[in-house]
């Protein structure tokens, strides 16, 4: 009995997916305003710039209001109009974000894979969101893999623990507990810093308890 409960909670934990929800809004406010940097840095302190550079200004604007709707249709113009332009990657990894916001996970995830960015945070930004495609689409061994592997292509203290702890909770949903308590424990042992370090030890003894039982 007390196996399916833990179980039970578990499942329920990850359908309501609050943790997963928090840290994607988390890191989508990091992408957009990671954008927003590479704006200033491309029209303040960087060479002059073709047209492109800065056609998804606007849309940018538009997605930071939450103005949705129009910042896809703006947005998806710039893609048409400058793809495999810097511009066009840009506007086409914030186009892929305003995707999710409106559901549409499936779209989303073709838009983002198809994102080619010279930046390493953004780069990191898209492998991220695609593995939060993958998730809200129930396609979680995928999910896990792609947060492994944003945590993996640009280490440091913010966003490395952040999709470590992200693959762990997706782990556990597959039952893989060993794989959630590797990822626990690399977060323990290497990243000091990550918000949820206090309570790590917690979901450590978790993810060991439910293997062992």
């Amino acid at each position: 009995m007390a196996k399916n409960n833990s179980t039970n909670n578990l499942k329920q934990q990850f359908k309501d997916n609050k943790q997963l929800r928090m840290i994607t809004y988390g890191i989508g406010v990091l992408v957009v305003a990671l954008v927003g940097y590479l704006v200033y840095k491309q029209f303040i302190f960087g060479p002059e710039n073709d047209k492109s550079k800065g056609a998804y200004v606007k849309g940018l604007n538009l997605a930071s209001q939450d103005s949705t709707d129009l910042a896809i249709a703006e947005l998806e113009s710039v893609v048409k109009k400058y793809d495999g332009t810097v511009g066009g990657e840009n506007a086409q990894l914030i186009l892929g974000r305003q995707y999710m916001t409106k559901g549409n996970f499936k779209k989303a995830l073709s838009t983002l894979e198809g994102v080619k960015v010279s930046d390493t945070y953004a780069a990191v930004g898209v492998i991220g969101l695609q593995g939060d495609c993958y998730s809200e689409m129930g396609k979680y061994q995928d999910a896990m893999d792609k947060y492994i592997e944003a945590a993996e292509t640009n280490e440091n203290e913010k966003t490395t623990p952040e999709y470590l702890f992200k693959a762990a909770l997706v782990a556990e949903h597959l039952k893989n507990f060993e794989k959630a308590t590797e990822l626990y424990e690399r977060i323990r042992d290497n990243y000091s810093q990550f918000s949820q370090q206090k309570a790590i030890e917690k979901f450590i003894a978790r993810s060991k308890n439910t293997k062992l039982k």
